[in-house]
Order: C-alpha cells, then sequence, then structure tokens
C-alpha cells in the first residue's frame, strides 16, 4: 500500500528533525544519507539554525542546484548565509569527502515561487531554472567554452589545469550599507571569491547601496550584466551613471535622495545617456530627484512600454503632467504614483488628460498630497471612472470635503477591479476645519460608519475604503 505524497513528506519532516537533534550524528550520516531526505533535512536545519549542518549539506549535496527559496529566518540569517557559502567545495583540493558533490548553483535569494531544487533532466548541460543566463563568467558559458576546447582538441597544462576546477555559480541579492554585520558578510563573501581564483561567479540579480560613501570593495568581484534590480540612496548622480554604465539587462531602478545640484547640467545629460541603454527597464522609481520641467527629456529616453512609474517628491510641474500625457509611456503604465508634487496648484487639465490616456492599462494610482481640492478632483472624476482596470487608488491628505468624497464613492463603484481605495480625510474631521490639523477621531468615525453603509447599499462590500489616518 503506497503512502500519499502529504503522508510521505510529513515523515521524512519528522525523520530530519529527529535527525538534528543530534548535530555530530546528522554531519556524520550525511555521507551515506539517502538523497529523498536531503531536502526536508535541509529545511529542518535553515529553520532550525543548524550552521555546522547547513555547511556540511553544501559540501555534499547530492543535487545540481540549492535554493532558499520559501524558507525565511530573520534570527542568525547571515551567519546561515555564511556557513552556507563556507560549505562551497570550489576547487578539486578542497574536496575529501567520497561522495562527490554535484552542487554547481547556489541561490541566496528569498523566492517564493522557487523550489528548494530544480528537477533533474537527463541532459549532458546543466539545468536550473534560475541559473545566470547573461554574464561571460556564468556557469553556462564556463561550461561551454570547456566543451569547445575538449571538442577542438586544445588542451595544455594551463587549460587542463582550470578544466579540473568545477565552475560554481552563486546566486545573492547584496544590500551595501553602513551596517556592521552587513559589512562583515560582505568581507566574508569577498574573501570566498578571492580564494576561487575565478571559479566562483556572483551573480548579483538586485542590488542595494543605502550610501554610496559606504565600503563598495565588493562591487570589484561583481558583474553588473547580471543585475536586473538596483536601489540607490543618497548618492550623486554621477556615481549612478557609473554604475548604470555597466548594466545592461536592468528591469528595475530606484533612485532616493540624489543631491539637487547633481539633477543638472552634463550630470544629468550623462545620466539620461545611459539610462536611454536599458532597453528592458520596466519600473523606474524617482524619489527627492529634482525634475523639475525635464521629465520630458526623461520620458524620451526611457522605453515606451515601461509599465511602472513612481515620481515622488520631484518638484513635477504641470509642464511635467503635459509631457508625461502624451508620451508613448502613458498608454502601457500600471503603476503611477505622483504624490507629494503640487501638480493641482494651477489648473487640472494636464492630470485629466493623462487619466484619459492611462485608463486602458492602469491599475494602481497614487496622487497623495497633491493639493487636490474640490474643484479639481470633480472635474477629473469623469476620466478617473474610466480607469476599469484600476485595483488601488491613494489620495491621502488632499483638502477634500465630505460631499466630494461622496461623490467619489458613487463613481468609484462601477469599477470592479477596484478593491483598495485610501481615501483623504475630509476636512471637517479637523479641528476648526483647518487641513491637517489635530484630527477628531469621532467625527471621523461617522465618516466610516456612513461610507460602509454606502457601500452595503450598492454591493459593493468587496471594496475597502481605508483613511489615511487608520
Amino acid at each position: 500500500m503506497k503512502m500519499d505524497q502529504k503522508g510521505t513528506a510529513t515523515l521524512l519532516e519528522l525523520a530530519a528533525k529527529s535527525l538534528l537533534s543530534n548535530e555530530p550524528a546528522a554531519i556524520h550520516a550525511l555521507e551515506e544519507l539517502p538523497r529523498d531526505l536531503f531536502v526536508p533535512l535541509f529545511g529542518a536545519a535553515f529553520l532550525g539554525g543548524h550552521t555546522k549542518v547547513l555547511k556540511e549539506l553544501v559540501r555534499v549535496w547530492p543535487f545540481r542546484c540549492l535554493h532558499i527559496g520559501t524558507l525565511i529566518r530573520e534570527e542568525s540569517y547571515y551567519e546561515i548565509l555564511e556557513a552556507m557559502i563556507d560549505g562551497l567545495q570550489i576547487l578539486p583540493a578542497q574536496n575529501s569527502s567520497p561522495r562527490r558533490p554535484r552542487l554547481r548553483i547556489l541561490d541566496l535569494r528569498q523566492d517564493h515561487d522557487c523550489r528548494t531544487t530544480c528537477s533533474e533532466i537527463r541532459t549532458t548541460s546543466l539545468f536550473c531554472s534560475q541559473s545566470c543566463v547573461y554574464s561571460q563568467h556564468s556557469i553556462f558559458k564556463i561550461r561551454e567554452v570547456q566543451h569547445n576546447v575538449r571538442c577542438l582538441g586544445i588542451i595544455h597544462s594551463e587549460s587542463e589545469t582550470q578544466s579540473s576546477w568545477e565552475p560554481m555559480e552563486l546566486l545573492v541579492d547584496l544590500s551595501i550599507s553602513s551596517t556592521l554585520r552587513k559589512n562583515q558578510f560582505l568581507s566574508f563573501l569577498l574573501s570566498k571569491v578571492e580564494k576561487s581564483f575565478g571559479s566562483l561567479h556572483v551573480c548579483c540579480r538586485s542590488l542595494q547601496i543605502d550610501n554610496m560613501s559606504s565600503d563598495k570593495s565588493i562591487l570589484q568581484v561583481l558583474d553588473m550584466g547580471c543585475t536586473d534590480h538596483l536601489e540607490v540612496d543618497q548618492a550623486d548622480l554621477s556615481e549612478v551613471t557609473t554604475l548604470l554604465s555597466q548594466m545592461i539587462h536592468l528591469t528595475s531602478l530606484s533612485l532616493s535622495n540624489i543631491p539637487f545640484h547633481s539633477c543638472k547640467g552634463r550630470n544629468f545629460r550623462n545620466f539620461l545617456a545611459w539610462l536611454g541603454h536599458l532597453d528592458d527597464l520596466k519600473e523606474l522609481s524617482l524619489s527627492f530627484f529634482y525634475l523639475k520641467n525635464q521629465l520630458q527629456k526623461l520620458l524620451r529616453v526611457l522605453p515606451p512600454d515601461l509599465d511602472t512609474l513612481y515620481l515622488s517628491y520631484c518638484g513635477l510641474s504641470n509642464r511635467d503632467v503635459t509631457a508625461l500625457s502624451q508620451s508613448p509611456q502613458a498608454t502601457h503604465l500600471t503603476l503611477l504614483n505622483l504624490s507629494n508634487n503640487q501638480i493641482f496648484s494651477e489648473v487640472y487639465g494636464p492630470f485629466q488628460t493623462l487619466l484619459e490616456n492611462v485608463s486602458g492599462t492602469l491599475q494602481h494610482l497614487e496622487v497623495n498630497n497633491c493639493r487636490i481640492t474640490d474643484s479639481a478632483l470633480s472635474a477629473v472624476l469623469p476620466a478617473l471612472s474610466h480607469c476599469s482596470h484600476l485595483r488601488v487608488l491613494s489620495l491621502t491628505h488632499n483638502p477634500i470635503t465630505m460631499p466630494v468624497l461622496m461623490s467619489l464613492l458613487q463613481q468609484l463603484t462601477s469599477l470592479m477591479e477596484l478593491k483598495h481605495v485610501i481615501y483623504p480625510v475630509p476636512v471637517h474631521c479637523y479641528e476648526e476645519g483647518v487641513f491637517q490639523s489635530r484630527l477628531d477621531r469621532q467625527k471621523l468615525a461617522e465618516v466610516q460608519a456612513q461610507l460602509k453603509v454606502m457601500l452595503l447599499a450598492v454591493q459593493r462590500d468587496d471594496m475597502n475604503w481605508t483613511a489615511s489616518h487608520e
């Protein structure tokens, strides 16, 4: 009688936990451990923080790839990562185990769509769904070169020695900051790479730099061609441009707190020139990045199918909103954030045109703290109600009265995909009707109750309306 898969998995998990109760015995047993027990043992060891066992597991891992995947552990997180990296057997001399390790790709990124190990296909080449495909130093490229060398019969002492080394790939998301523990981890990683003599390829998919003044020595061993997500905070625009000049497959770029003086002149032109090379870019986020009357120049170099544009605290003018409404990107955007720009201080016609042009694709819209008044919201409401794919709308910290808020709800209940609305607290809920002064919680509670009744009346209890102060 066969057990079902769930029952079998439970028994394997129990066996793994039992084995980990005695770490020395668990490590000794790895040489003879059945393959089926490695994955549940790895999960239990990771969640339990058994760093010594994790190091040995990596050393004798019987599969070609190992992914953290869905496993999450905040406590002693970097100790766990260091133990796994330390277990990598890169050079033949390092491996004294009678059980030859098959591990070639170690993935330390948390990915909810990734299993612990990929299913193996019987081919002569390595298979892994997450392996690097861009870098010339990737494991696939190295394997290809080694194969060509063998086929052409070009074998000499140096190539023979290097081909005996086992190329390995380390997938990792890195954060460079001034925190001591992160710097210790980066130093450990740098040391491991240097000791590999080129056999270990570090593939950094997501790179976050919190402060460009931090120690950036790790950048020397990273191939920027692997990076698809870059996030930089507090840096001169020229430093950002230097990074972009090395990146060709970037899909997401986030910049914040870029000094005002570096967002103009030659610095800005050089930045735009390299930004124009990023044909795969889908997401652009700029915050505290001065763009007043310059958005048209930026849009001109961006891919027309860009789908995410985040422009908060960018000093945007109505001229910039007009440029955005007339851009090719306007008909492709799914997420748009124009918060903290005073784009409604003069006229609202450009924003109304923008809504009309993005109505076919827009799913997420944020215009918080943009000085949207009753008259402005009433004017753009017809265009907003035609955004049929809208799912999230945020309008917080705008001076709106209760009658206009009620009109907003009545107009938006026809948008069946709209599930989340974060609305501004009506001005009458502030003491003496002064916008953003001390809040009267009782009046706000009455507003919430009235909106709830209105939603029930039109059978839209699936819509979640939340006040900005909740």
